[in-house]
């Protein structure tokens, strides 16, 4: 079912230095993994503006509009928010061309008034609404799928936000701009312009403990920075391999192999309620669960 899942492991390496000093052997471990043009200031007064407005209003053309909507796969069921919708092309589009419910949030009312107008004269008002917030504030944790065409400082701004607040595996599409050292799972290029995806990876670092279906018991120690993740484990109390540690979203897989007279196991979890529940294969006999670092 999740065989399919791609990982590009040339742009998820990990350097030692990069999650800190540990005892982990690097080669133990195995992981997967535009330009503002034309600017528009027409609109803003230079005397005593009464909203700070941190990215100025530059339209998206619709074709990457649509190659933005199919980054991020958005269908029927998603509730896409768009922070810093200006006329609201990006909500409108998902909703007419998608049949999804969108939110636009921008700080600039004349741009939340042209986005309410443009939708009423698309007749998808019933599935759209934008809301004038301070995108560093409004609440966007009900999102499937977040757009953005921000600063990249902004982005970098909004990342702990987006990674504490959004479920695992909400995915989000940057036009243009990174997210500074969050490497994207995917990127792709459209008529020249950059386009990045992530998905908001579960928090999986710890000690995890379960029961395989032959009733070893496993034992794994992970270390995470953002989806990149890395670690150490036992089965029955000895020390095994680690082969393999991937997550994307809030599916983990973790290959280990017990000894060298055994071949890897792949057990494939699903994060739910701070228990890793097998998603996938019949190994798996229990959930895991995180247990305290003193029981180690």
């Amino acid at each position: 079912m999740y065989r399919d899942l791609a990982f590009d492991t040339d742009n998820y390496l990990i350097d030692e230095q990069e999650l800190g000093d540990s005892n982990y052997g690097l080669d133990d471990y195995t992981l997967s993994d535009p330009d503002f043009r034309d600017l528009d200031f027409d609109d803003y007064s230079l005397e005593e503006p009464e909203t700070f407005l941190d990215v100025p209003f530059v339209p998206t053309d619709e074709k990457v509009v649509q190659a933005m909507l199919d980054l991020a796969e958005v269908n029927n069921k998603d509730l896409l928010y768009d922070l810093g919708c200006g006329d609201g092309r990006i909500v409108v589009a998902a909703a007419l061309d998608r049949n999804a419910r969108g939110i636009g949030i921008d700080m600039d009312p004349m741009r939340i008034a042209e986005a309410m107008e443009y939708a009423g004269n698309t007749g998808v008002e019933f599935m759209v609404d934008f809301i004038e917030d301070d995108l560093l504030e409004a609440d966007f944790s009900q999102a499937t799928v977040v757009t953005l065409y921000l600063l990249d400082l902004v982005n970098v701004e909004l990342r702990p936000r987006l990674l504490n607040e959004l479920r695992p595996g909400t995915r989000i599409v940057s036009h243009a701009f990174d997210m500074g050292d969050w490497r994207p799972d995917e990127r792709k290029s459209f008529s020249g312009i950059n386009l990045f995806k992530w998905l908001v990876p579960a928090k999986v670092a710890g000690i995890w403990q379960w029961q395989a279906a032959n009733g070893d018991t496993y034992k794994v120690e992970l270390q995470q920075k953002y989806q990149r993740v890395k670690g150490k484990a036992w089965v029955n109390g000895k020390k095994a391999q680690l082969n393999n540690a991937l997550l994307s979203g809030d599916l983990l897989e973790l290959l280990v192999q017990k000894d060298a007279e055994n071949s890897p196991i792949s057990f494939i979890m699903r994060c739910e309620e701070n228990q890793l529940v097998a998603a996938d294969g019949d190994f798996q006999a229990t959930p895991a669960v995180k247990i305290d670092t003193e029981s180690n």
